[in-house]
């Protein structure tokens, strides 16, 4: 099974719950989507589920300052991103529930 089509799927998940936690700028997000164990996710695919789910209206942005180099686009979660995040978690956890049943089936049957 390919560990990069499995993130694809759960990208704007793992984002939302990312920015939930602590608001981030492109890639500081990406390293704590790797930090967390999703060392196979790309840094163009994280900026642009960003970029996505902010004009989904997801996310709010700011722009902070920085004396290391270019000023930083920070994301922010708001009330209908975390609405998305609580649908979509809701969402993977039965389907995670139904893919440990099934596995469980498997293992007795073997």
């Amino acid at each position: 099974m390919d560990p990069t089509q499995l993130v694809k799927g759960v990208l704007d998940l793992a984002v939302l719950a990312v920015i939930a936690r602590e608001d981030g700028y492109g890639y500081d997000v990406v390293r704590r989507l790797r930090t967390a164990g999703l060392e196979d996710v790309g840094d163009a695919s994280v900026y642009g589920t960003l970029r996505r789910l902010y004009r989904a209206g997801a996310l709010t942005s700011y722009v902070v300052p920085s004396e290391e180099g270019p000023h930083r686009k920070y994301y922010g979660i708001n009330d209908h991103g975390r609405h998305v995040l609580q649908t979509q978690q809701q969402t993977w956890s039965a389907f995670a529930a139904t893919m440990d049943g099934l596995l469980e089936q498997a293992g007795a049957q073997g």
